[in-house]
């Protein structure tokens, strides 16, 4: 049983990020075991969440992992905290493109039968509040929305007009924010500046929003609905379960890249290595001149490359040690940003040389959820096997696909993409490796070779 709470908007740009992280912090604050978790891909905001709570931030995709892994994957991630608090993706209600409440936050809600509050910016309305929230409360009477928190509130006077058009609504006032700069995440081409970029900063901006919801929110009548949410019945998911390790041995060391320009991994990724009897040792591609001793195989996630592409060309003995460890057949998982990174170049500085291609950045957003199929044999799939993932960039790659792509993908048109090239597999498409079991004891064999 562990008390939870699903923080959620009528739209994108409400303020969910900043409450959300704001509760965890003033919660954590409290001495509470705070669990931290985000509805879909985003890896961003969960390292907010992780700055905010000391737990790391784990997200809850029912489209990339599926309805049934959703309570499974919260309840691995909630295991000895005191209260989860789950932030939402975009309004309540919007999910996948045309497959109705799929990978939504009030799916997710359900089936974590966690109550929900509503976030709503409130800077440009009075009276209309009231009908914007019966609304949102009504349109699924399975949704439990226990309580509203005003964001952007003008002045008392404009208080006061919220308190008395929500007075008959049913819905509790939970909180009021001011408009406040000093809470305020920078953003960019692909949203939020992530926390490694801006550490101090971040534990600024962290204290700031715990600070605000400390002073306008009812945290007593938060935590009691927190506390309301019924048990889960479903069992916690387990990377030893899921990715059992194999005969006793060596472990082989399995390089990961981290750093500020390489900042989206799922927690569960290194858990399942771990688990699967890897040796996990992290690096940094923009500070470290060598790969870990040992390396039998390298991990190399999403991130943002394209901000720090002198750095990553200038890092020469790096980008040799890839290609070498690349050459040597070993196996290499790389998403999105490391793509571009194994690219012969990025906007025309040399990188890893590993493909036979070449990336740029351009104004254009790639952004959607995939279904994708392994179309040949790779150390990170079997052919045939099938994928769920999720693409996300500003980027093109030239050619999109080689000779044996890694992927046929069915949305939003046919098409292949992505690279196998001996223990290659090279793709933009981020995938969750706890959606299909003996990914990472796959790829940890082909380590152990």
């Amino acid at each position: 049983m562990v008390a939870r709470l699903v923080i959620a908007a009528p739209s994108s740009g409400a303020g969910k990020t900043t409450v959300a992280t704001g509760l965890m912090a003033a919660f954590a604050g409290r001495g509470l075991a705070v669990s931290p978790h985000k509805v879909g891909p985003d890896y961003i905001d969960p390292g907010y969440h992780a700055l905010a709570t000391g737990r790391p931030g784990r997200n809850l995709d029912a489209y990339m992992c599926g309805t049934g892994l959703v309570a499974p994957l919260f309840a691995h991630g909630a295991a000895g905290a005191d209260l989860a608090v789950v932030e939402g993706v975009m309004g309540l209600y919007d999910g996948a493109a045309g497959q109705g409440e799929l990978a939504s936050t009030a799916q997710v809600a359900k089936l974590l039968r966690a109550p929900v509050v509503l976030v709503v910016d409130a800077s440009s309305q009075s009276r209309s509040v009231a009908a914007l929230v019966h609304g949102f409360a009504s349109w699924d009477p399975e949704v439990r929305i226990g309580g509203v928190i005003l964001n952007k509130v003008a002045t008392d006077r404009h208080e006061h007009l919220l308190r008395e058009a929500l007075g008959g609504s049913g819905v509790p006032v939970l909180g009021v924010l001011r408009r406040a700069p000093a809470v305020a995440t920078p953003s960019r081409h692909l949203g939020l500046v992530p926390v490694a970029e801006r550490q101090a900063a971040a534990v600024e901006a962290v204290a700031a929003q715990a600070e605000q919801v400390r002073a306008g929110c009812d945290l007593e009548a938060l935590l009691a609905l927190a506390r309301s949410a019924p048990p889960l019945s479903a069992p916690a998911w387990s990377p030893e379960a899921e990715a059992p390790a194999g005969p006793p041995g060596a472990r082989p060391v399995v390089a990961v890249a981290g750093g500020a320009a390489f900042t989206f991994s799922y927690a569960e990724h290194t858990e399942l290595l771990a688990a699967a009897g890897a040796e996990v040792v992290p690096f940094d591609p923009l500070r470290d001149e060598e790969l870990p001793d040992g390396t039998r195989g390298l991990v190399i996630g999403g991130g943002f490359p394209e901000v720090y592409g002198a750095e990553l060309s200038a890092n020469e003995r790096l980008r040799k040690a890839v290609a070498e460890l690349a050459a040597s057949g070993a196996p290499l998982a790389a998403e999105c940003a490391g793509l571009l990174y194994l690219a012969r170049s990025l906007d025309g500085r040399p990188m890893c040389g590993v493909l036979a291609a070449d990336a740029r950045m351009t104004e254009r957003l790639t952004l959607g959820y995939r279904d994708a199929v392994a179309l040949g044999d790779s150390p990170l799939a079997a052919a045939g096997t099938r994928m769920r993932g999720h693409e996300f960039h500003r980027t093109v790659l030239e050619p999109g696909a080689g000779p044996e792509p890694a992927w046929g993908l069915r949305q939003p048109e046919p098409r292949v993409e992505g690279f196998t090239v001996g223990g290659v597999h090279a793709s933009y498409l981020h995938t969750h490796w706890a959606a299909v079991p003996g990914t990472a004891r796959r790829f940890t064999e082909h380590c152990a070779g």
